[in-house]
Order: structure tokens, then C-alpha cells, then sequence
């Protein structure tokens, strides 16, 4: 598979994905910058952590306008995966590729530290290595992970299975304890924790390899 990891000013976990992808998984990934306008030849697209346009106005928001994002839009339209993680879940939250925001922590303090998370929904492309009701330990880093979404949509997300992972403990105060979801199709997934940053036991934990085996398997029934 070819993975597309798009790079915004302010990005720092770029280069992580794709370390993880080429080092953990043995495929191809490739850099785009935002400027570009065009994804062609990707199998799955990948918005990285970090603090693009060094989350001014609201994290998420400028990135969410850049030339890229467009074809990212179409892309997710037309069925593909697309996953983001921490800045990217709140770029995709900006761009309207999910719903809901992420607003400043509970505790109004930066958060860096491993957290575990339930596993709610199996029957993505992102989790389908994962156990239904299990749980998986990552690292978070973050301000503003603070999931929120009013009630109406808090129950459209559970009619539509849409919640893919909930916090144990809940390091952020987000609502009903949310970590992850998806947009209806299931193919796009945000969600704060970071999967690249647990590949491997030396790192302190080895969950997140499963999440991007999962894409893997996923991308290789199609082929």
C-alpha cells in the first residue's frame, strides 16, 4: 500500500507515521506538503500531529483551508481512509469530516502521557485487528483534546456505531469519555491518541502497530 502523510507548517509527527509505515509495516509512504493539490496513486491518507499554523484561531482551523485539504475532501468522499491523529483530528473536525470539536483540556493543562483506551468498534478499516470491548494502551500529547459535541450529535454518533474508542480514565474531560470516531462510512477515523508513537515494546508499548496492521489487511482485501 501507499500511504500519503500530508504535512502542515507546524507538523512534528510526520515523520513518525512514516517511520511507521515504512519501518513497522514495510510500505510506502510519502510526504505532501499542504501546498499540493493532488493525491494521486494513495492508498490511505494520514494528517499527523503536531501544531499546524501554531494552532491559531483555533487548532485545525487554517490547515483545514489549505490547497490539500481539498483533495483530501474527495478522497474521503470517494471511500478512502483517511485517519487523523490528534492535530489532524481536529483538522478533520475544522474541515467537516467529523463532527463535533476539540476545545482546550478540562484542567486547562497540557497532557503528555500514556492513557487507555476501550475499544468500541471493530468493523472499521483502522480496527479490525483490535478486540471488540478490549483495551489498548497508547500516548497522548496534547492541549486541546477535549472532545465535545451537543447531545443530538452525541446520539446520532452511537446510532451509527460511529465512537471507535472511549478513554478508562479520560485525561482531557472530553464527553462521554471520547477518544476516537469516524464518519458515518466509517472510513475516515479521528482520534487523539497516537497509534505511531506505540509501534513497538522499546517505545513502551506495541497497540498502535495494530491499528495500522488493521489499514494494511483492509487496503490488501481490495487488492
Amino acid at each position: 500500500m501507499k500511504v500519503a502523510v500530508v504535512s502542515f507548517p507546524g507538523s512534528n509527527c510526520d515523520q513518525d507515521l512514516i517511520s511507521a509505515v515504512r519501518d513497522g509495516l514495510g510500505e510506502a509512504a510519502v510526504l505532501v506538503p499542504h501546498t499540493a493539490t493532488s493525491l494521486a496513486g494513495a492508498d490511505a491518507v494520514f494528517l499527523p500531529g503536531g501544531f499546524s499554523y501554531g494552532d491559531y484561531l483555533r487548532c485545525g482551523a487554517i490547515a483545514s483551508r489549505t490547497p490539500i485539504m481539498a483533495a483530501v475532501k474527495a478522497f474521503a468522499q470517494a471511500g478512502g481512509p483517511v485517519l487523523g491523529i490528534c492535530n489532524g483530528f481536529q483538522i478533520l473536525t475544522e474541515a467537516g469530516l467529523l463532527p463535533g470539536t476539540l476545545q482546550r483540556n478540562a484542567k486547562g493543562q497540557f497532557v503528555c502521557d500514556w492513557t487507555t483506551l476501550e475499544v468500541l468498534n471493530t468493523a472499521t478499516p483502522f480496527t479490525n485487528q483490535l478486540s471488540q470491548n478490549t483495551t489498548i494502551r497508547l500516548p497522548i500529547a496534547h492541549g486541546d483534546g477535549n472532545f465535545y459535541c451537543d447531545a443530538t450529535t452525541f446520539d446520532q454518533l452511537q446510532q451509527h456505531h460511529q465512537i471507535v474508542f472511549k478513554y478508562t480514565d479520560n485525561p482531557n474531560g472530553s464527553v462521554h469519555n471520547i477518544a476516537g470516531i469516524t464518519n458515518q462510512a466509517g472510513n475516515v477515523l479521528g482520534m487523539m491518541p497516537h497509534p505511531e508513537r506505540a509501534m513497538d515494546e522499546l517505545l513502551g508499548g506495541a497497540d498502535g502497530r495494530l491499528l495500522l496492521q488493521s489499514l494494511q489487511t483492509t487496503l490488501l482485501r481490495m487488492v
